[in-house]
């Protein structure tokens, strides 16, 4: 019979690979078309390979937890001579004689790949107190970087041993054998992502105002409606309307012109397994508060499950995270690399705060909001005037 290939399709813009996370199908197994035939894992979402016709499962070639290129054959499928003729082939393609390269996790000798099998943060090793990293990397060090898939971050503990403290090819070589003798497991997909992502905003000079706000009007609205929103949607609409106001404070700086956003799309961080999703809720400024809070549940649960759209991520102007789940009453969230804010929450507390009218103190409660921005195109005045805002719509919350 005819035989097709199944193919790692192209699971979003950005996303080169996957990794095999579950094959639901063996050899001689007959297979409905569209049918999830195996599970993958890239740095957003868990998607399926889906079946292109029916068909029976001649081979499965891929391998659970091993990395496969968009467009790599993962496996063979018999088909009819019908689909077989409306797929355009002219031919049987011969049975895969062995499985397809996969990504490669071994020790770091020369020629292989630390890409997967550093673990983020290695404790217990001591840093010189004239490391200085490195801070120049020649021509030859870079291609060795390259070829190992590391970062200059990756060697800021490296004493180098070069002229005025440059790290050398030896060191860097002497740095990758004593890392052997540390335990070393693999970084997921998802952490590599987030390392990814934070080291390009790190580029940027980033800075953070911060503002307390009372949450008791918002509470007790809160209370009043059926369908209840939490502090974090409350505060994604204040900053969705504040932007809708003047959208230019969330543009991007791109050489010598500030590119405004074309809508107020809002993103929200939800831990994941070993990271963190941020799904977006688009056009967040023409919605009613309480017609965002179906929408936002249903994206906190595909968060959670690793089930996001390409179309429910990316292409946000600001995030919103609440590190006050976590019991932490203030941090300086970094924002993501395509955006400009990032405006947190952090846990609310009983204060007391004056009353003028009665001369007494009178108990409330109180959350630190900061808004994180790139001062390449806020200054201090713009970024607090922005966190007055948001607070002005939170005391006034039949207005979102």
């Amino acid at each position: 019979m005819p035989q097709i290939p199944i193919i790692m399709p192209q699971l979003g813009e950005s996303i080169a690979e996957a990794t095999i996370v579950r094959i639901a199908f063996s050899a001689g197994d007959a297979v409905p078309a569209d049918i999830d035939i195996l599970e993958v894992e890239t740095n957003k979402a868990i998607m399926g390979v889906t079946a292109p016709c029916a068909g029976v499962i001649k081979e499965i070639t891929a391998v659970i937890g091993e990395s496969y290129p968009i467009g790599g054959v993962l496996g063979m499928l018999e088909i009819t001579e019908e689909d077989a003729l409306r797929f355009g082939l002219q031919e049987t393609p011969k049975p895969l004689a062995e499985k397809a390269t996969a990504k490669k996790v071994i020790s770091p000798k020369k020629g292989d790949s630390w890409k997967s099998s550093v673990e983020p943060t290695l404790r217990g090793l001591p840093v010189p107190a004239h490391a200085g990293g490195a801070s120049f990397l020649s021509p030859r060090m870079k291609a060795r970087m390259t070829e190992l898939g590391l970062h200059a971050a990756d060697l800021a503990g490296v004493a180098g041993s070069g002229a005025n403290g440059r790290v050398t090819i030896d060191d860097l070589e002497q740095f990758l054998e004593d890392l052997e003798r540390n335990k070393i497991t693999p970084a997921s997909s998802m952490r590599v992502a987030v390392a990814d992502a934070m080291r390009r905003s790190w580029t940027r000079p980033l800075a953070t105002v911060v503002l307390p706000i009372a949450l008791d009007t918002l509470l007790s609205h809160r209370k009043q409606q059926q369908a209840k929103a939490g502090p974090a949607l409350y505060a994604l609409r204040a900053l969705a309307v504040a932007l809708g106001e003047n959208s230019a404070i969330a543009g991007r700086l791109i050489g010598a012109r500030i590119i405004h956003p074309r809508s107020i799309d809002i993103g929200f961080a939800v831990e994941a397994a070993d990271g963190v999703l941020v799904p977006v809720i688009r056009n967040a400024d023409q919605f009613h508060l309480s017609e965002l809070v179906e929408r936002y549940n249903r994206l906190v649960e595909l968060a959670r499950a690793r089930r996001l759209s390409a179309t429910d991520t990316g292409g946000s102007i600001a995030t919103i995270t609440n590190y006050g789940v976590f019991g932490l009453t203030m941090a300086t969230p970094i924002p993501l690399p395509e955006q400009t804010l990032l405006l947190g929450m952090g846990v609310g507390q009983t204060v007391p705060s004056w009353n003028p009218e009665t001369k007494t103190f009178v108990p409330i409660t109180e959350a630190q909001f900061t808004l994180s921005f790139d001062h390449r195109v806020l200054d201090g005045g713009a970024a607090g005037r922005l966190l007055l805002r948001v607070k002005e719509l939170l005391n006034a919350p039949e207005k979102l």
